[in-house]
């Protein structure tokens, strides 16, 4: 098994390419060990001394890290947790990913969401992260920032500049957008 690795924007993050589905519909995000009890790839990963958070995509996974370990490190005991998993024949996450059926949405939220999974998912996808769209109230539209887009330094900027900029266009209710937890 090759895995690949990509950099992403965010320094203490690492996309791991297995080129294998890992997820194949939605995504998974564990902040920490402690949520990660249905899956057992971020369980095998959080058992690795440095992993901060795991997330996990179609067919990437993005492993974030504690400040004080290197990739150098880091990275050759995460390819083997990786190629563990893999050769055990389990699902990445027990019970698959949630899904948001959409139904009840107002058209405005239905034409941000559209944006969002056309435009935006995949871009953010390239850089081992995922946004999810939370709510929609008074023109705000709230969001969700998963895998290496978490703590990413550029994220302000991608959400002001990049996203809200491009809902707003699209979308005249739209006045502003913001990051939430």
């Amino acid at each position: 098994m090759f895995i690949q690795t990509e950099p992403t924007p965010n320094p203490s993050t690492l996309k791991f390419l297995p080129g294998r589905e890992v997820m194949g519909r939605g995504t998974a995000d564990f902040a920490a060990a402690d949520r990660a009890a249905n899956s057992p790839l971020a369980t095998r990963l959080f058992a690795i001394d440095g992993v901060a958070s795991v997330f996990l995509g179609g067919d990437f996974i993005t492993i974030g890290k504690d400040g004080a370990v290197e990739w150098s490190v880091l990275k050759p005991q995460v390819l083997a947790a990786i190629m563990e998993h893999y050769a055990s024949g389990e699902a990445a996450v027990e019970g698959g990913a949630e899904t948001d059926s959409g139904e009840g949405d107002s058209e405005t939220v239905r034409q941000i969401k559209e944006l969002l999974d056309t435009r935006v998912r995949p871009a953010v996808a390239q850089d081992g992260g995922d946004i999810i769209f939370r709510a929609f109230e008074d023109g705000i539209v709230y969001l969700h920032l998963q895998g290496a887009c978490s703590g990413c330094p550029s994220s302000t900027a991608t959400l002001k500049h990049g996203i809200e900029n491009m809902l707003k266009y699209y979308v005249p209710e739209v006045v502003a957008v913001q990051a939430v937890a």
